[in-house]
């Protein structure tokens, strides 16, 4: 989905990203749980910093595609797991309107579901999440985005 169909945008830095990442952790380090369940591909980098955080080291993934433009609303699960996600934290960056996260809660419903963002339509299907964001919101994440040189204000007036 294009970003010019959103009314904001929020764009987070890798430092914001670590922050958000740590005060999620601060709701959750009391809990003991087997491992995380990653929903790649947003997922894989919040998994990470959280699996730092509570020192856990059992890591695996559910990996589902989407396809937003071609055939609207279908999910195709990539690769699933064989547990229903029983004493397992189930991670990923952003619920938006719930599609990806529906289907995982299916496939892994006893998981306890965090998220670092939550638009209102899919904030239901989670069980934490750390900062709610408007529907017409566009996150932009670090790992989208590049560094590029920016010219000087005084050389963009000299033409």
């Amino acid at each position: 989905m294009s970003s010019d169909h959103y009314h904001q945008h929020f764009i987070v830095s890798w430092d914001q990203l670590h922050r958000d990442v740590r005060k999620l952790c601060h709701q959750l380090v009391e809990r003991d749980f087997k491992g995380i369940v990653a929903i790649t591909r947003g997922g894989l980098i919040p998994a990470a910093l959280i699996a730092r955080e509570l020192n856990v080291r059992l890591i695996d993934t559910v990996c589902i595609k989407s396809y937003d433009h071609q055939d609207q609303g279908r999910l195709e699960v990539l690769k699933g797991v064989e547990h229903d996600g029983d004493g397992w934290l189930l991670v990923d960056d952003l619920v938006d309107t719930g599609k990806t996260a529906r289907a995982v809660r299916e496939m892994l419903p006893k998981a306890h579901f965090v998220t670092i963002y939550a638009k209102p339509e899919g904030r239901p299907l989670v069980d934490q999440c750390l900062t709610e964001v408007a529907q017409q919101c566009w996150i932009q994440f670090p790992w989208d985005m590049g560094v590029t040189y920016v010219e000087p204000l005084v050389e963009q007036t000299k033409r």
